[in-house]
């Protein structure tokens, strides 16, 4: 008895051969062979007593049982994922996208979750994409993300959907929508200037998420076997961040669960290399919060802006560069109480300085935060300019 409805083989009349197509290079199905109305693919990661299971595409839309062979092929790869034919039927129509699928390991019945455990889940869920597409935004990634992200991250992360859960414990699933792809095409993971230009940048968040995500993983193991935090730093430039580690220890809650991130990649731009699926446990989450904190105490926010008031000079001898107290916020911060930032200000700006501290003026200093021992830099100072006092 078929399990596909009838307003559903509707649907699977109305979809196109590269829909099926795309569909299975996405899940892992390779072509196998031609047969002129169809194609042979196989899936070689899963088997029936050794042998890969094989399904047929129909690629003629003019035979009457065109629908019907495009149900036989729904119907096969629904038992082959455990899922319902509708849902691999709603997944094909769907526009080429990225899928990242995050897998829970909640007490309980397979397929429900604690709202308790859910909740953090999402949040973890969107600050990681939210770092992943700041990574992508910057000119140079930075370890601390400052607080203020550009327009076009917070419309990255709106545009990221949620869609049904998976089979597997609790599973969900999120996908990013990419563009339609060029006639020209992308190479994927191309890390040139000219690959970047090229490449959506929806996509270059997918890989900048999944590259940061396996970086801290592989730091996080090192800091288990060796005691160390020093990858943590030196996969900066990837994308790894303070936020990013943050994220990925969110997700687990309060209870510290593990859980386990595995990418799905839009067949239109084919990755060209495997993606293993992540698994965090829970030494690995205390090895992501070390990092983070690590990465907060000894690296700089890049470009940060404090705003505030002169509070303490200080210079020997009485000319040239000298040391300055902003007692004030950062740029994005300023529903945090303020705090003390010391700044090394050249002899013409340390005069402003003085003069904006004696008569009660704010200034705004520019540079690149650094945080050590509980004490706030700014250094090297790329800014600095006083506030006139209002009419």
């Amino acid at each position: 008895m078929t399990l596909i409805s009838e307003a559903e083989f509707d649907q699977a009349a109305e979809l196109h051969p590269r829909h099926l197509q795309r569909y299975l290079r996405s899940r892992g199905w390779t072509f196998v062979d031609d047969y002129g109305r169809g194609q042979l693919w196989e899936l070689a990661a899963a088997s029936v007593r050794g042998e890969p299971y094989e399904v047929m595409v129909p690629l003629d839309r003019r035979p009457r049982d065109y629908p019907d062979r495009v149900c036989d092929l729904l119907e096969a790869l629904a038992a082959v994922e455990s899922r319902r034919p509708g849902e691999v039927l709603r997944e094909m129509a769907l526009p080429p996208a990225d899928w990242q699928y995050l897998r829970l390991l909640p007490p309980g019945p397979s397929g429900t979750a604690p709202l308790v455990d859910l909740v953090p889940a999402l949040t973890g869920l969107k600050d990681l994409m939210t770092a992943a597409a700041a990574a992508a935004c910057a000119p140079e990634p930075q370890p601390v993300q400052p607080a203020q992200k550009p327009q076009r991250v917070k419309d990255f992360v709106a545009s990221v959907r949620l869609d049904q859960t998976r089979v597997g414990s609790y599973v969900l699933a999120a996908h990013t929508p990419l563009p339609e792809p060029s006639t020209q095409g992308v190479l994927p993971f191309d890390d040139s200037a000219e690959g970047a230009a090229r490449e959506p940048f929806e996509r270059l968040v997918s890989r900048r998420l999944y590259a940061a995500t396996w970086c801290a993983y592989q730091a996080a193991e090192r800091t288990i076997r060796e005691d160390t935090l020093d990858d943590f730093a030196q996969y900066a430039a990837v994308g790894l961040s303070a936020n990013l580690c943050e994220a990925l220890v969110r997700i687990a809650g309060d209870e510290a669960r593990g859980y386990e991130l595995s990418f799905a990649w839009a067949a239109e731009l084919p990755v060209g290399h495997e993606t293993p699926s992540v698994a965090v446990t829970r030494p690995l989450l205390r090895a992501l919060e070390a990092g983070a904190q690590d990465l907060r105490a000894r690296l700089s926010q890049r470009g940060v802006a404090v705003r505030g008031n002169v509070v303490r000079l200080d210079r020997t001898p009485t000319a040239g560069p000298g040391e300055v107290t902003v007692l004030g916020s950062a740029e994005g911060e300023e529903d945090r109480r303020p705090r003390r930032y010391r700044v090394v200000l050249q002899q013409r700006d340390y005069a402003q300085a003085a003069s904006a501290h004696q008569r009660g003026l704010e200034v705004t200093v520019r540079g690149d935060l650094v945080v050590r021992g509980g004490h706030a830099r700014l250094d090297p100072v790329t800014g600095f300019e006083t506030r006139q006092a209002a009419d």
